[in-house]
Formats: C-alpha cells, sequence, structure tokens
C-alpha cells in the first residue's frame, strides 16, 4: 500500500492562491482543508442571524462580517472562514488586504453533516487561541439546537446556553443581543415543526 503524501505550503503560498481561488480553503500548520458546500438551510439560517446581528450593532463600535472574512491566529498559522465573524474596535489585520482579521470577539459556526465534527473539536480548539476571543456559538442546520460556549474571566471555556426549543432564545453576551430561534430558523424546512 502507497501512504498518501501529502503537500505541505507556505502561509504566502496560500494566501497567494486562496486569494484567487474560486473555492475557499482553510489553512494549519502547512495543510489546506477545502471548505464544505453549503445547503439552502445553512445559507438560510446564516443570513437569518447575520441579519438579527446587523440590525443590533447599527451606531455601536462592533461589527459583523460573512464567512469571506478569514481570521488569522499567527501563533498557530491557521487560517479560517467562520461563518459569522464580531469585531468590537477597529479591526486588526495582518497585512494591507482586508481579509485577515486578528481580533473576532465572536465567532459563529452553522454545523453542517460534513463539518459538524471539525466545529466542535478540532476547529473550537484552534479558536480558543485567539486572544480576543469571547464567544463560541454554535448553530444546527439539520435540527433547532444553538450552543453558546463562552471564556470566563479565568480564560476557561463554558459552555453557557444550549437551546432547543423552537420558542427558546438564545444570547450573545459580548454584543447584548438576544435572538429568538423563530427568528433563526424562520423559512427552514420543518425544522420548526
Amino acid at each position: 500500500m502507497i501512504a498518501e503524501q501529502r503537500q505541505f505550503i507556505t502561509q504566502e503560498a496560500y494566501l497567494s492562491m486562496e486569494r484567487v481561488a474560486l473555492e475557499k480553503s482553510e489553512y494549519y500548520q502547512g495543510e489546506t482543508l477545502p471548505m464544505a458546500g453549503a445547503s439552502k438551510q445553512y445559507n438560510r439560517i446564516k443570513e437569518n442571524v447575520s441579519g438579527e446581528i446587523y440590525i443590533a450593532l447599527r451606531g455601536s463600535d462592533c461589527q459583523s462580517f460573512s464567512s469571506d472574512m478569514r481570521v488569522h491566529l499567527p501563533e498557530t498559522t491557521l487560517f479560517a472562514y467562520p461563518d459569522i465573524v464580531i469585531v468590537c474596535g477597529e479591526p486588526q489585520l495582518i497585512d494591507d488586504e482586508f481579509d485577515n482579521l486578528l481580533n473576532p470577539v465572536v465567532l459563529i459556526e452553522v454545523l453542517l453533516d460534513g463539518t459538524e465534527d471539525y466545529d466542535r473539536g478540532r476547529k473550537f480548539q484552534r479558536y480558543r487561541k485567539i486572544p480576543s476571543l469571547q464567544e463560541y456559538i454554535l448553530i444546527n442546520s439539520q435540527a433547532v439546537e444553538i450552543e453558546v460556549w463562552r471564556k470566563n474571566e479565568l480564560g476557561l471555556w463554558t459552555l453557557i446556553e444550549q437551546v432547543s426549543e423552537s420558542t427558546g432564545s438564545f444570547t450573545i453576551g459580548t454584543i447584548s443581543l438576544t435572538i429568538s430561534l423563530l427568528k433563526v430558523y424562520d423559512r427552514t424546512i420543518g425544522l420548526l415543526a
């Protein structure tokens, strides 16, 4: 049996390729990871949540970005594309291009069948090393379920909320925004039956 040979690339090569690529990929310690395709429900949920955040942040010093904003953690070489990113204050970037954010305070991932284990596991482990990050929110696109993880004053991550009732809501504490699950899952097929 022939062992699969991995091709390692530099961060600079990754960024050069990624900025012109038709399909996105994440980067970690010399390896790239292609991004999964999205479903209609995934896109609807992401837009619903993004819209609520946009309205709430108007006039504040915080702003949100969609999944085209890469987040970078220099200490681990991670370049990732969270579904929604919130930054407060002035965005810190690694270069003159506005596509590599260093100081997110909230990261939100909408879970797909093919990415759920990665988003809950290795990706969350890597995200936790971002010094500015205060909250990590996981939204299931296949069932009504949301988890909110927050970093406490000791730097430990704790599951603060786990909501699975369609009449419930969750709170993004960093920006003091509560969103009902009816709004999160609005116009999704069969989830709010």
